[in-house]
């Protein structure tokens, strides 16, 4: 079952230019440590950032929240460990909105798909529940 699915779509240019203007301060309020440390090891730092954000937006939208009530920047994030697939989390305010989303005997899925292709960044977030009690292959869950 579907509960939700967003889309963003992002200028990377207009990440540079907030890197440039705001530095850190933009960074420590938009991502976890985790994610500044992936996106500062990469070739085109501004892009990788470009596509977090693009990631953030489109989970706020999926969740049907957007950047509010209490839903914030560093609540969504990706987690990247090593030969995985990046996987969505969501804490705090986000956690509880895609509790409020999953029906009582389910448990939340959450996918995400990035790309990007100077000057865009993009992704999509969906959002599905399955039952509490069934089992997939691991290399099938998000």
């Amino acid at each position: 079952m579907i509960l939700g699915t967003g889309i963003d779509l992002i200028d990377i240019r207009r990440i540079v230019d907030t890197l440039e203007r705001h530095g850190q301060r933009f960074k420590d309020r938009v991502f976890t440590a985790e994610e500044q440390a992936w996106c500062e090891k990469r070739a085109d730092k501004a892009a990788a950032y470009a596509r977090h954000y693009a990631v953030k937006e489109a989970c706020s939208k999926a969740l049907g929240t957007g950047m509010s009530k209490g839903v914030a920047w560093r609540q969504m994030y990706l987690s990247r460990a090593a030969g995985r697939r990046p996987r969505l989390v969501c804490v705090g305010n986000a956690e509880e909105r895609l509790k409020l989303l999953t029906p009582a005997g389910y448990r939340a899925l959450l996918y995400v798909s990035i790309s990007d292709e100077p000057p865009y960044a993009t992704a999509t977030v969906s959002i599905s529940a399955i039952p509490e009690d069934f089992t997939m292959p691991e290399q099938a869950l998000p």
